[in-house]
């Protein structure tokens, strides 16, 4: 019976990584169409046609009909930027195709190792685990490349005010900061300068940029430029006044993080010890919490204290998560 349960695993498993990579190759392909029309309408200077306008001004809209059909609802759109925020080549689709297999995988090992007391509870919770988990590397990914991203930002308003004041358009200084900067400040400004270069406007680009990378100091620098078009006077100035706002609100936010230290590092020590000391249990004494296990209100107890850490860490996280 276990042999034939690994087998038509494996079968199974075999055929959605066929059918994975399948789907990766066709999605290649017409992202491989989609940018020789694209420079095919650069180098000949022929008005774009339908497709290269959706390329350009709606991103919701994909030939792929899976993701046609995914973009009605806002989980496909706020993903597919997230992907691009934290600089993973790849589409919510396939970010979904990856949690259901993973969905599978975690259900079967809480299957057979029950690892939480009760199996169906184990079932749920390594299906649950399984899911989430590319999710969660990817906001990890994302949230890592922000903050690299926030480091950066004032450097680079420092130099688009130093091109504007030299006497350079703001779409030279885009470029050059595109050109220049260290990453992950150089990937997203040459998106921005590229969706100018073919057709974007000002307004739609930088919005873009705003879901790209969904930080304050973004928002302010996007509302900069597009109030200054509007009403005119000195964006170098404004630029370099928004990089010393900026750099006192990050001096600010080091500050709060370090007072908060403490409190992190008591969330991660009062959580880790219960842990530790099971562990520890478990191979000095294995009988002293099996026959816990093997009771049924021990098993309760010992449900109810997972459940307990985990609502108890997530409430501590909360509290020292200060807002600057």
């Amino acid at each position: 019976m276990n042999t034939l349960f690994v087998v038509i695993f494996l079968i199974i498993f075999a055929f959605v990584l066929i059918a994975v990579a399948v789907g990766l190759r066709f999605l290649e392909t017409r992202r491989k169409q989609e940018v020789k029309q694209v420079l095919s309408v650069i180098e000949t200077g022929a008005p774009p046609s339908t497709h290269t306008v959706e390329l350009l001004g709606s991103p919701e809209e994909e030939p792929n009909p899976v993701a046609r059909f995914l973009s009605q609802f806002h989980f496909y759109r706020a993903w597919k930027y997230r992907l691009e925020g934290a600089g993973v080549q790849g589409s919510p689709e396939f970010l979904l195709l990856l949690g259901v297999i993973l969905a599978v995988v975690g259900a079967l090992l809480g299957w057979r190792l029950h690892f939480l007391v009760f199996q169906t509870f184990s079932t749920i919770a390594g299906a649950v685990v399984g899911f989430f988990l590319p999710f969660i590397v990817i906001e990890h990914k994302r949230r890592r490349r922000l903050a690299e991203f926030e480091a950066q930002f004032p450097e680079a308003l420092d130099f688009i005010a130093r091109a504007v004041r030299a006497g350079h358009a703001l779409s030279v200084g885009l470029e050059l900061l595109s050109q220049e900067a260290p990453e992950p400040v150089r990937t997203e400004f040459r998106r921005l300068f590229h969706q100018l270069n073919l057709g974007a406007s000002l307004e739609q680009a930088l919005n873009d940029l705003v879901k790209r990378v969904p930080l304050v100091d973004v928002r302010f620098f996007v509302s900069t430029v597009l109030l200054q078009r509007e009403t005119g006077g000195n964006l170098a100035e404004i630029l370099m006044k928004l990089s010393n706002v900026i750099r006192e609100r990050f001096r600010l936010k080091g500050q709060v993080r370090a007072l908060s230290a403490h409190g992190r590092i008591t969330a991660v020590v009062i959580t880790a010890v219960p842990v530790l000391l099971i562990v520890g249990l478990s191979i000095v004494a294995p009988d002293y919490l099996g026959s816990m296990a093997r009771d049924p209100h021990g098993r309760m107890m010992i449900l109810g204290a997972i459940l307990g850490q985990i609502s108890g860490y997530i409430v501590m996280r909360w509290i020292v998560d200060i807002k600057v």
